[in-house]
């Protein structure tokens, strides 16, 4: 493993700090209690990839930059449409539980560095997730600032512009491989941490630390 200098610590969200299947999936559940285990998971993909598909039109100037918070609102309404219920589907993606690590693990870091939240939700999205999953953070930041999304290098500049440090001395953390990808092309370190959901790395990837959980990082970054 390469030497690590780090400054702070920068943490994607969504899928890496808190389960957004599990959230969006017990929404979607209490749109129609008798939907079976496979219709969820259809409507949960119905889903994601809406949001997906339109957060990269958004980085690719094929649409208008829109909030998270309309965004989730199209995808709550496209499966509360196909699952032919009410939509109040939208707040779901704002109730969402953290990972059994994460609270721990981020008060562990938080010891030794400055931790910094960027994510993909917008500001009121950001605010409210962080105040169900009780997360803390000395700075948390949305990609609204940047009016695009991650993996637009814009987005992980907020972080380097905020933290008055270099890329290299910034870590970022992530779930999501592609995450990771975007943050090393504006030159910041990168630590991958599994979860069961995300975007694993391909065997191409060369990322700084790669870590079980939050534990596992910490104790990477100590002996770093």
């Amino acid at each position: 493993m390469a030497e690590l200098e780090i400054d702070a610590v920068v943490f994607d969200v969504l899928g890496t700090l808190v389960d957004e299947p599990a959230g969006l999936r017990a929404g979607i559940r209490a749109l129609d209690a008798s939907l079976d285990d496979t219709r969820v998971e259809e409507l949960l993909t119905l889903w994601q990839r809406h949001v997906e598909h339109e957060q990269r039109r958004v980085v690719d100037g094929a649409r208008p930059y829109a909030t998270s918070e309309v965004i989730d609102r199209e995808a709550a309404l496209l499966v509360a449409d196909a699952a032919g219920a009410a939509a109040g589907l939208a707040e779901s993606a704002r109730r969402l539980p953290p990972w059994p690590d994460t609270v721990a693990g981020l008060a562990r870091l938080a010891e030794r560095f400055p931790l910094i939240g960027l994510s993909n939700a917008s500001r009121t999205a950001l605010l409210e997730l962080n105040a169900h999953a009780g997360l803390r953070w000395h700075q948390a930041l949305s990609a609204e600032e940047a009016r695009t999304f991650k993996p637009d290098p814009a987005v992980y500049r907020l972080a380097v512009t905020v933290s008055g440090r270099p890329p290299e001395r910034l870590l970022m953390v992530a779930a999501h491989a592609w995450d990771l990808r975007g943050a090393q092309r504006l030159g910041l370190r990168t630590a991958y941490v599994a979860r069961p959901v995300g975007d694993p790395p391909t065997p191409e990837d060369r990322f700084d630390l790669y870590a079980d959980g939050l534990s596992d990082l910490a104790d990477q970054l100590e002996k770093a």
